[in-house]
């Protein structure tokens, strides 16, 4: 392959799939030494038209990313006209998928694109969940969606990780007698923020397993009847103090908490 060849990438989109793949076949002629010249986000006939002509002039090769019907049979149209390699790097796919799920395609650009902005809205919310666990940083209380009040082992954590995948920014802060919470929780409006409450009895039973986890005894101060009864009317009159809404755990899943949180976070959003 001559060095400096040039590939056209024409997408009505960004076109990064079209480089990325342009690029991976390029890979397995002498190194794959191509300038690719990409065109973005085509949405008009003049822009295919200035490609066709361009492509023409140089002698290369059109790989294109059209889901646009009238886009892609102008393209493939002119392509052949001019007699210039053009390559539609989706449609045989996009064929395989109609015919195996019976399926039309929305024939929308810009969806991978969307769904790539989903995935990084997640990693952020669970990279914000484990910066702001256990009330290790109160700005996170400022700077998050839903915030998690209670004692120890009331499920705050996975909590946190389990809406932190639905894309929400959770901070999480444990109530103990002897350490009093930050001011910023009194200062962010109530409906943002959850208290976790649990039966003495069903906290006495996850402490102790937990600390025989730990290979420690049963019986130390965590886990007895006096500390937790303590620790939860510490809590609650913090949770009262704040106004926000109170979640017994006792008996649910953390899918079930979960599920009780989004739905009053989306009514409060207007979703």
């Amino acid at each position: 392959m001559k060095p400096n060849e040039v590939v056209y990438v024409i997408s009505d989109s960004v076109g990064e799939t079209a480089e990325f793949v342009v690029k991976a076949v390029a890979t397995q002629f002498n190194g794959g030494h191509v300038e690719i010249r990409r065109s973005s986000y085509v949405e008009e006939i003049e822009d295919i038209e200035d490609a066709i002509l361009l492509a023409k002039k140089n002698q290369s090769i059109i790989a294109y990313t059209l889901v646009i019907p009238y886009l892609k049979a102008y393209l493939d149209a002119r392509a052949s006209e001019e007699n210039i390699p053009a390559v539609d790097l989706l449609n045989p796919l996009m064929e395989a998928f109609m015919k195996k799920f019976n399926l039309q395609p929305n024939q929308k650009p810009g969806l991978m694109r969307k769904l790539d902005d989903d995935y990084f809205r997640k990693i952020e919310a669970i990279e914000f969940a484990v910066k702001y666990d256990d009330g290790r940083d109160p700005r996170g209380i400022l700077r998050a969606d839903i915030v998690l009040i209670g004692v120890s082992r009331t499920s705050k954590t996975p909590l946190s990780m389990y809406l932190a995948h639905h894309r929400y920014k959770v901070a999480n802060v444990p109530l103990v007698p002897e350490v009093p919470p930050s001011e910023e929780l009194f200062t962010i409006p109530r409906k943002k923020c959850f208290g976790l409450i649990i039966s003495p009895e069903k906290l006495n039973e996850i402490r102790k397993e937990r600390l025989r986890a730990l290979g420690l005894a049963s019986e130390a101060n965590y886990a007895s009847f006096e500390r937790i009864l303590e620790e939860l009317d510490y809590a609650e009159k913090i949770m009262k103090r704040v106004g926000c809404p109170i979640i017994d755990v006792s008996n649910k899943a953390v899918e079930e908490t979960a599920s009780f949180i989004l739905e009053v976070v989306k009514k409060r959003e207007g979703i």
